[in-house]
């Protein structure tokens, strides 16, 4: 032979399983200024956004947002998250990161928002 590795593709799996939401994960985004952080957001059984170290794995916050989770959006220029929310209360949030204080928190959609 010429050296090729030939490898079986039904070994691959993968890398990271992360599995602490309690329903279905309906928004992941990668921080744009921490190399390895995601925020993950359930839905309306979990309501939860989780920010996870998936160099190892670990969760290094949950925070329950009182409604379900549709979208995440980093801040290119700010340390900050905005989420998108359906049931129940249709909102928008700005958070500060790490902290995850409210920054603003935008109402009065009638359904579902998406970012």
């Amino acid at each position: 032979g010429n050296g090729d590795t030939i490898t079986d593709p039904s070994n691959i799996g993968p890398r990271l399983q992360l599995t602490q939401h309690k329903a279905a994960v309906k928004a992941l985004a990668w921080c744009p200024f921490h190399r390895g952080l995601l925020a993950s957001g359930g839905g309306t059984a979990d309501r939860t956004i989780k920010f996870w170290n998936t160099n190892s794995g670990a969760v290094l916050n949950s925070i329950d947002t009182g409604s379900q989770v549709c979208s995440l959006l980093w801040s290119k220029h700010q340390r900050e998250i905005c989420s998108s929310h359906g049931f129940s209360e249709n909102q928008l949030i700005l958070w500060k990161y790490p902290s995850m204080t409210k920054i603003q928190e935008f109402k009065g959609h009638t359904a579902r928002v998406s970012l």
